[in-house]
């Protein structure tokens, strides 16, 4: 046996006499002699052909094995899964897309834990890849980077996925033609590439560059670029350095780090899956983070991006001048970041950014703290006795700060988009779906069908939305998901009925269901649980275990 420390897994695996056959199997795969006594490298990719996001990331992979290897390594290559939100959305489908977060990070576990890998990269692309990774990666806790597969390129007309759907609510409203939604739609999604405005995607890679968990600059980068290529081939050899450093996920992801990556998040005006996923992979490594962190960091930082879906710019109109690695030096300036906090690079936050050039003067993208886009965070915590345990809302300020209006009850997303395109709902309305939770759904399914075509019908600034279920970073309006506890599990929302008065408060930070606290009792006493929607297979199991979106919607909570 090996006194290598880097080796410390795989030694166990390959190493000795009694181990001649673990080493049949490899030399079988391409190892030498040589490669015996090197740490091995696994390579988690989540590539396929099934979506833009993730068509390139065997290329990528390709180049963090070569990195790795370079650096002295003897890297394996494997798959995990993807689902694609943007064919989901919608559909029943969409149920298995949170699922699929559980599932990759149990795969990766899995894997690794399996083969006894001394070290791991992971590339992600679609949303659900990141935060699966990442937890993956966390609950090994050896040496590990993370590399995001890179933005697309903006489609023609600076058209995105997003503009797709809500052509489809313009059609219905009239606006558009048949033949300019098909335009639209052949011509918004022009190559690899993840969704390309601040949605879950580049919100989560930003989150986790800020985290400390990937290369400086990963996550600002073209998908087909060779910036790209390079960061995949230097996250291969930065884990041979983490190795000899001794240095893991545990080590990086510190509270420390999680108030940096809610920073940034909230100055770019990222998606609110962003509060979801965060709570998730710290729940992971242990650390204590609450949606309460976001309400307090969120009176501090100030939204300062002017990306889509609120804003005018894409991620690849960000890479262009820099990135986010300067606005990370605004913000750690300006002491909203915590400098000392360490990275996969062997060094500090503040030692990484210290050579980090300033934007461009000319540019509009990122404002300065004088003229912010908004002054405290787009990310609203609700509590009330429609969310007793909190409700996360996107409040950017341009869809106004108060909500009251006559509820509209709907107990799936389906219902709720029929009324919507056959003009049953109208101004005033507010949209209660429901039994869309982690549980209820279960999956807990994006609502971006539904706020897309409210945006369509150009209703978005006299309806609102709330639900027991999230929304695509692509969602903007006056929407509030994650309310909890769900439907499911009996929280108010279930006791919601048509005609009930909802006032939606985004400075009060409050969501209320205007009757009486008896009729709300009586209400309770009448309610009864739904047979759950499925009793066997992935969804089930996943009802089964899954915790509140407050908590994340962890499947593997103690």
């Amino acid at each position: 046996m090996t006194d290598d420390k880097r080796r410390r897994y795989s030694a166990p695996v390959v190493d000795g006499i009694g181990k001649s056959a673990s080493r049949a199997m490899l030399r079988a795969v391409g190892f030498t002699d040589e490669d015996f006594r090197k740490p091995q490298i696994g390579i988690a990719s989540t590539w396929s052909n099934l979506t833009p996001c993730n068509m390139h990331i065997h290329e990528l992979a390709e180049a963090s094995s070569a990195g790795a290897d370079a650096a002295g390594g003897k890297s394996l290559i494997f798959n995990t899964i993807t689902v694609s939100d943007g064919i989901a959305n919608g559909t029943l489908g969409m149920k298995y897309s949170l699922v699929s977060r559980e599932v990759i990070a149990d795969s990766i576990e899995t894997v690794a834990g399996c083969e006894g890998f001394d070290g791991l990269v992971a590339i992600g692309g679609c949303d659900k890849n990141m935060p699966g990774c990442m937890m993956g990666l966390a609950r090994l806790n050896r040496p590990s980077v993370f590399v995001y597969g890179g933005t697309i390129m903006p489609g023609e007309n600076h058209t995105d996925i997003v503009s797709v759907f809500e052509a489809v609510g313009a059609h219905a409203r009239g606006d558009l033609d048949l033949i300019e939604v098909k335009q639209i739609e052949e011509t918004a999604i022009p190559g690899p590439g993840s969704c390309g405005g601040m949605y879950t995607a580049n919100t989560m890679a930003s989150a986790i560059e800020a985290m400390g968990m990937s290369l400086p600059g990963s996550s600002a980068q073209n998908a087909v670029s060779d910036t790209k290529t390079d960061d995949c081939r230097a996250a291969g050899a930065a884990v041979l350095n983490l190795l000899d450093k001794d240095i893991k996920p545990s080590d990086i992801m510190t509270r420390q780090a999680f108030e940096n990556a809610i920073t940034v998040v909230i100055a770019l005006g990222g998606s609110t899956n962003a509060v979801l996923h965060l709570l998730a992979m710290a729940s992971t490594v242990d650390v204590e983070l609450s949606l309460e962190d976001f309400v307090e960091l969120g009176k501090r930082v100030p939204v300062l991006a002017d990306l889509r879906p609120s804003g005018h710019y894409m991620m690849s109109e960000l890479v262009a001048i820099g990135g986010i690695q300067p606005l990370m030096k605004m913000l750690l300036e300006r002491g909203l970041l915590h400098g000392d906090c360490l990275t996969v690079t062997g060094q500090t936050m503040a030692e990484n950014l210290k050579h980090v050039a300033p934007y461009p003067e000319a540019q509009d993208i990122i404002h300065a703290f004088d003229n912010p886009v908004k002054a405290d965070s787009h990310l609203r915590i609700l509590y009330g006795n429609l969310a007793p345990e909190g409700s996360v809302a996107k409040i950017t300020g341009k869809e106004g700060t108060h909500f009251s209006g006559r509820a509209r009850v709907f107990h799936s997303e389906e219902e709720a988009q029929d009324r919507i395109m056959d003009g049953t709902v109208v101004a005033g309305d507010v949209l209660v779906i429901r039994y869309e939770g982690p549980k209820g759904g279960p999956g807990m399914r994006e609502m971006l069908t539904p706020t897309s075509a409210i945006m369509g019908k150009g209703l978005g600034n006299d309806v609102a939305l709330i639900t027991d279920g999230r929304f695509s970073g692509g969602s903007h309006g006056f929407v509030v998901g994650h309310i909890t506890p769900e439907a499911a599990n009996g929280g108010p929302i279930a006791l919601v009925e048509d005609g009930d008065t909802i006032t939606i408060d985004a400075v009060a930070n409050s969501i209320e269901l205007n009757i009486s606290p008896e009729e709300l009792e009586r209400r309770r006493a009448a309610w009864a649980a739904p047979e759950p929607r499925f009793t066997r297979g992935v969804l089930a199991k996943y009802a089964r275990t899954v915790s509140s979106a407050s908590t994340g919607a962890v499947t593997d909570l103690p």
